[in-house]
């Protein structure tokens, strides 16, 4: 400490700022650990649930995935609508008539100019005519009030700061032109819905699976065939077979090779995406067990372990508190606010 000239603060000084590089270094190891390890999690989202062991482990979370996918980012799609469950909603009231073409010209730029907007967001009109309702905008009709919505959570998790920050702003600034009134929830308010509603999504997000397990390997022709006869379809890419119900999905296939033989099949159901009435749990067994019997085969566990009818009863159970869960949450399974949120 002599030689170097340096007091016993500046040394006790120099000792701490040495300890915390240290310690940023360690961290930033075990962080770099951290995403390589949620990256091969990624690789495999889909966990195969165990039969014959508790709910917990006979139903899996399908995890948000945070890859290369593309949200809409545009007006209202078919059959949607804004939710304020599921949408921080924004309304403009104008004090006279504002044409639809007038609105939509001003919002080109929502378009245009680069933004954080990533979530799908939404805008709709209060039809001032004489059948006064709300509706997607039209250049010809005229509007007292105009709502822009955009969703809080999907399965890439809640909203964040900035991108909230940012169509509340762009909101603001289309008052401004509009000359309008504008009633904005505040972005702290709607940034703690968002992880609400994000918390309830992941506890209800489930995907159950069914496992058919052939004594003999069947052909990919005579498998085809056979899925084809109790009713399901080929999915676009060919490797994977969907059952519909009323036009609507109900349960699919997980991915096979069409040209080499089929030893096993896993059945697939998206819980919160399917209606309580359709009965998809049920109608996913019985098909299982159409399959196991035409094709010599048998349901199983991930383990292969023959199916319990224990089981069964566990995952029925638990189900019926689920799909409760979801009604009194305000997103009932299979709705298109559930299709929405679960997206």
């Amino acid at each position: 400490m002599t030689m170097l000239g340096l007091s016993e603060l500046q040394l006790a000084l120099a000792v701490i700022g040495l300890l915390i590089l240290v310690f940023v270094a360690v961290v930033n190891i075990k962080y770099a650990r951290a995403r390589r390890k949620m990256e091969v999690n990624k690789s495999s989202l889909i966990k195969e649930p165990s039969f014959s062991q508790d709910f917990s482990e006979a139903v899996d979370r399908a995890e948000p995935t945070f890859g290369d996918i593309s949200l809409p980012s545009t007006s209202i799609p078919d059959n949607f609508s804004i939710d304020p469950r599921i949408d921080c909603v924004i309304t403009l009231r104008f004090d006279e008539r504002i044409r639809g073409a007038e609105i939509l010209d001003e919002m080109k730029v929502w378009v245009d100019e680069p933004s954080a907007l990533t979530a799908r967001w939404m805008y709709e009109g209060f039809n001032a005519d004489a059948d006064e309702h709300w509706e997607a905008l039209r250049p010809e009709a005229a509007y007292s009030e105009l709502q822009l919505a955009i969703q809080l959570a999907s399965r890439r998790g809640p909203i964040g700061v900035l991108e909230l920050s940012d169509f509340c702003s762009r909101a603001q600034a289309l008052a401004a032109t509009l000359g309008s009134q504008i009633d904005m929830p505040s972005v702290n308010t709607m940034l703690e819905s968002a992880k609400e509603l994000d918390v309830m999504a992941a506890e209800s997000d489930i995907q159950l699976s069914i496992n058919v397990l052939f004594d003999d390997a069947a052909s990919g022709a005579n498998f085809d065939a056979l899925m084809r006869k109790r009713g399901f379809r080929l999915s676009r890419n060919g490797r994977a077979y969907e059952f519909f119900s009323n036009g609507a999905l109900i349960f699919t296939t997980s991915e096979i090779n069409p040209n080499a033989p089929v030893k096993q099949l896993t059945l697939l159901l998206e819980v919160p995406l399917v209606a309580y009435e359709e009965r998809a749990f049920e109608r996913m067994l019985s098909e299982g067990l159409e399959i196991a019997q035409s094709a010599h085969g048998r349901l199983v566990d991930d383990n292969g372990i023959n199916l319990t009818e224990a089981a069964v009863i566990s995952i029925r159970q638990h189900l019926d508190v689920l799909y409760s869960k979801l009604e009194k949450g305000g997103v009932p399974a299979g709705s298109s606010t559930a299709s929405r949120l679960f997206s």
